[in-house]
């Protein structure tokens, strides 16, 4: 069964700067938290630990280090707003993105190796 990685939109900001500053003493990221996201100690303390006991960050000795990285929580998110809104349906997903807009070459010819990466032979 796949780890619940859903992260509520401060946990993400909160996450995202540990991503940036790891491995980082708890005080130094209490400091950076009351910087960039305006929160007290406290807020920063309790955001922590409910990370650390659902398996995403760790708190070793002062020392705080993710145990899941940025990447494996977008494709999460992702894979569950596919899930939610489009029936899991990928080509649903890709349509309702783009909407009207177009694609420059570059982006299409990206795209179109992504496919062919991730193709199943």
């Amino acid at each position: 069964m796949e780890m619940n990685l859903k992260l509520h939109d401060a946990e993400y900001r909160f996450a995202c700067i540990v991503w940036e500053y790891e491995p980082i003493q708890s005080g130094e990221l209490a400091k950076i938290t009351e910087q960039i996201l305006g929160w007290k100690r406290t807020t920063t303390y309790t955001v922590l630990k409910k990370l650390c006991t659902r398996k995403i960050l760790q708190n070793e000795s002062s020392i705080v280090t993710s145990l899941v990285n940025q990447r494996e929580v977008q494709q999460y998110e992702s894979r569950e707003v596919m899930k939610k809104n489009f029936g899991g349906s990928l080509p649903q997903f890709i349509t309702a993105f783009l909407g009207n807009n177009s694609l420059s070459v570059k982006d299409a010819e990206e795209i179109k190796e992504l496919i062919d990466r991730y193709k199943e032979n």
